[in-house]
């Protein structure tokens, strides 16, 4: 068990170093010279050749890619991922202020899919056939191909500007106002987790269905022990494991849609951070936020497959 988390552990880091070049290449292929965001319409009017060297020089835009390259990795390893070309601002400070909100949006979605999507999922096996499984796989069936942004789009016209039951966009912390913010996380938050809720139904449905013909669970059965007993603690946990699978890459697609939902009702987390500095080609923040995000998914991944071991004592590392 010791020597394969080792490996998973370098396996991770080997991927993670993989992602920074690319990310750090790719940024750099783009058209265009990043050092025109340091100033300003006037100054790029006023400004000499010479100057404009003086200040690319001053950046490390001028060096080689490999000695770019070199120069942030290192300070990325010292917790320094450089200063922001177009906040003139620390980008470990500002992901600080951020991953607070992209943690309590995505957080909330992910123990929201999985609770309610284990549970339609158990209902769906258990009453296979009956029409409220019908209707559950129905809804699973749509939430899987909704595309997020039109579902925030819609959910603020009816939500928001029909009803006026909640507000249309912005973040609260809880700290400052708890229910102002329990009424506006609440339409990123469905959005956020509707398509894993739905995905982790219909593979519980699935596992609990092959699970439920195994001999012994008609064992179970035989011996007279309730419905609730068997379900629980026989069949649910080696029906999880699938679902555990999923749960790592449903990690994924709630950052990703972070990303769509943070832009939609205006939230300033990570997501939005990442599509500023995109746009504006701010190569530090850019790179910053993909290291963070690769590393937490790659974390995600690795407790994931630890996990196996505990759910099915069959499971061995070797």
């Amino acid at each position: 068990m010791t020597a394969y988390i080792f490996r998973r552990f370098l396996q991770a880091l080997f991927v993670l170093l993989l992602v920074s070049i690319i990310v750090f290449l790719a940024l750099r292929l783009l058209p265009g010279d990043p050092i025109y965001l340091l100033l300003t319409s006037e100054e790029v009017q006023i400004k000499t050749e010479e100057e404009i060297r003086v200040l690319r020089h001053e950046n490390g835009l001028d060096r080689s890619l490999v000695i770019q390259y070199y120069t942030w990795l290192t300070g990325v390893l010292r917790g320094d991922f450089g200063t922001s070309l177009r906040f003139h601002f620390s980008v470990g400070a500002l992901m600080l202020e951020r991953i607070p909100l992209t943690l309590h949006l995505g957080i909330l979605a992910f123990i929201l899919a999985h609770l309610a999507g284990i549970v339609a999922g158990v209902i769906c096996a258990v009453r296979r056939g009956k029409w409220l499984d019908t209707a559950v796989t129905v809804f699973a069936n749509i939430g899987i191909t909704v595309p997020v942004f039109w579902l925030g789009i819609m959910m603020i016209y009816l939500f928001a500007l029909y009803l006026n039951w909640l507000p249309v966009m912005g973040y609260t912390s809880p700290f400052d106002n708890f229910w102002l913010n329990t009424r506006q996380i609440i339409m990123p938050v469905i959005c956020l987790a509707i398509m894993p809720m739905a995905s982790t139904t219909r593979q519980t449905r699935s596992s609990m269905l092959e699970v439920m013909h195994q001999d012994y669970i008609r064992t179970a059965w035989s011996k007279g022990l309730k419905e609730r007993v068997i379900i629980i603690r026989h069949a649910l946990k080696n029906g999880l494991i699938p679902v555990l699978t999923l749960a790592g890459l449903h990690l994924s697609s709630i950052i990703g849609g972070s990303v769509l939902v943070e832009t939609v009702f205006n939230i300033p987390g990570m997501g939005r951070l990442a599509v500023y500095s995109v746009l504006n080609r701010d190569y530090q923040v850019t790179q910053g936020v993909t290291v963070i995000v690769a590393a937490a998914i790659i974390l995600v991944n690795l407790v994931v497959d630890i996990s196996y071991g505990w759910l099915d004592p069959r499971v061995r590392y070797r």
